[in-house]
């Protein structure tokens, strides 16, 4: 990560010295003539529901926020904006913060964003029409505190991008999203059902305010989307078409311009798509620059499938012989990637196969799927074979960080959004039917209460209190290995008690001590972590490299 931040400083130096082929982005305003213009009214009934006409937002009991919406473009997004403002500003807040966090110098940062304007040059032109005007609503409630980054709008059209741009400059596999459906002979009642956990983890606080959002277009199908303040780009949803989506990132290299985020193409299929060759065809029609696995479920085909981007290839796995179910975690299947050798380095060097796998060995213990079997795998916590790998570990299906996890049952047009904290709280019920077709103006709750799925009961536990008491130590152990501090040895070791399964807790004291050139105890708890399921190949081997420095130096 280092490396690439250095190169993108560097690229910063070059392009502060010319604005060539930046200026039209820089300018660009959508269009908002033809559009309601009127500035929303919002009314505050108490602290946690709001409303203006018949569109409100309201917190439920699990604390997640329902927002509903309708209208054009513009008065949906200046809606969003209105009622939502507080979390926009909060969440906006929190990604600024996290970039300060990584690049704390203000030259730096200044260089970043110059070469942000530049990579983002031909955003504009790769974002639909109505998206982009419905950006620019939600953007006239974006705080001013951060102008000197960026005008409102262009800042909040750099923010859809920003999954993106994080995924290929990182070249992450980063975020492990797994995602998985069942239909036919496979579930209880014949119906279509998928689930998935979306694992990205941007702090504690972003993912505190899970925004459940009900839209109701001018044009296309009315739909719900999990999402957070500020953003209309789709990662989980379904519309009432019974047509469902989400995202899952694959393995990218760096590219040389953004084009048309991921969230704002699986937002048009949402929109716009009734059947699974609806979405093909819209997928079909957008550039990407990162590489993704979109699973499209629909009540209308009964079954899913994935449709895999890339800047260069387009591919469509089903599943062979009526098997009735399909896993995708963040590797490729179609045919069009059998000889793509990116994806089948990350396949033996991330934790893809692995966690797919996982999926697989627990589906196949199961008869018949329903909604509550479905949240117990999202909410599964071991390694293959029910080995106990260390919570928090990227290759277990539940790595305690979700944002949110999600249910699908298209054909009964129903969804369950998992509350806080992670997958574990309660699983919410969502009916589409009943939430498009409702009359009154009533700005109550959306959730359907008797058919919630209860919270796991790991939250009640004492492995729980220690995970939440290791994450906070990992904090503070990482803070100081990085400011070379120091650390007693009861501290190492009541860390490594909180967690004690975990490679990491073992790798993180190696590195401790091999900095400390404590070479004999670095050694020990190397091979220590040697001994645990690692997460990576690349984790791996970094660890028999440091094995191979200490074992010179204690010749």
């Amino acid at each position: 990560m280092r490396k690439v931040i250095h190169l993108i400083l560097i690229l910063g130096v070059l392009l502060s010295l010319s604005s060539c082929g930046t200026s039209k982005s820089i300018h660009h305003q959508p269009k908002v003539t033809g559009y309601n213009q009127a500035i929303p009214g919002v009314v505050k009934h108490s602290d946690t529901v709001f409303s203006s006409g018949t569109n409100y937002l309201v917190k439920n009991k699990q604390n997640i926020w329902e927002l509903y919406v309708s209208g054009d473009p513009l008065q949906r997004g200046l809606l969003m904006g209105a009622l939502a403002e507080p979390l926009v500003k909060k969440q906006e807040s929190l990604f600024f913060s996290k970039v300060k966090e990584i690049v704390p110098s203000n030259f730096k940062q200044n260089l970043l964003r110059q070469f942000l304007k530049w990579y983002n040059r031909k955003l504009y032109l790769n974002v639909p029409e109505e998206y982009k005007t419905e950006i620019y609503g939600v953007s006239q409630y974006a705080s001013d505190d951060f102008n000197s980054i960026a005008p409102k709008y262009l800042r909040s059209l750099y923010l859809h991008g920003a999954h993106d741009i994080g995924h290929a400059m990182q070249d992450l596999a980063l975020v492990g999203c797994s995602s998985l459906a069942l239909w036919g002979d496979k579930t209880e009642d014949g119906e279509l059902l998928l689930g998935r956990n979306f694992d990205f983890y941007a702090g504690d606080e972003f993912a505190k305010d899970k925004v459940v959002a009900f839209i109701k277009p001018d044009s296309g199908h009315p739909f719900m989307m999990v999402t957070w303040g500020g953003m209309i780009g789709v990662v989980s949803g379904m519309n009432k078409e019974g047509l469902t989506i989400t995202i899952n990132a694959g393995k990218s290299k760096i590219p040389l311009v953004a084009k048309t985020p991921i969230s704002i193409v699986a937002r048009e299929i949402l929109q716009y798509a009734s059947t699974i060759n609806e979405a093909i065809a819209i997928a079909k029609k957008r550039q990407v620059f990162v590489s993704e696995s979109i699973m499209i479920g629909s009540a209308r085909d009964k079954k899913a499938v994935l449709i895999e981007m890339s800047p260069k290839q387009f591919g469509v796995y089903e599943v062979p012989n009526q098997n009735n179910q399909l896993v995708c975690t963040n590797h490729f299947q179609s045919d069009v990637y059998k000889d793509d050798e990116r994806n089948n380095e990350h396949i033996i060097e991330s934790h893809s196969k692995y966690r797919y796998d996982r999926v697989e060995e627990l589906l196949d213990k199961q008869d018949k799927m329903n909604p509550q079997k479905m949240a117990d795998i999202l909410r599964n916590k071991e390694g293959l074979h029910n080995k106990k790998i260390g919570y928090g570990n990227e290759k277990s299906l539940n790595q305690l960080l979700a944002h949110h996890a999600i249910i699908f049952k298209p054909e009964s047009r129903m969804v369950w959004v998992s509350s806080n904290p992670y997958q574990l709280g309660d699983f919410v019920a969502y009916d589409l039917n009943k939430i498009f077709s409702k009359k009154e103006n009533d700005f109550v709750a959306l959730a359907t209460d008797s058919l919630t799925i209860p919270r796991d009961k790991f939250v009640y536990s004492e492995e729980f209190k220690n995970y939440e008491k290791y994450r906070v130590q990992s904090i503070t152990f990482d803070k100081i290995i990085d400011e070379e501090g120091v650390a007693s040895p009861e501290f190492i070791s009541d860390y490594q008690k909180l967690n004690p399964e975990h490679w990491i807790v073992y790798y993180k004291a190696g590195d401790y001590y091999y900095q400390k050139k404590e070479f004999q105890k670095a050694k020990e708890q190397f091979e220590t972590a040697l001994t645990k399921e690692i997460t990576t190949l690349t984790d791996k081997k970094n660890i028999e490299k440091y094995l191979k420095k200490i074992n010179k130096k204690l010749k």
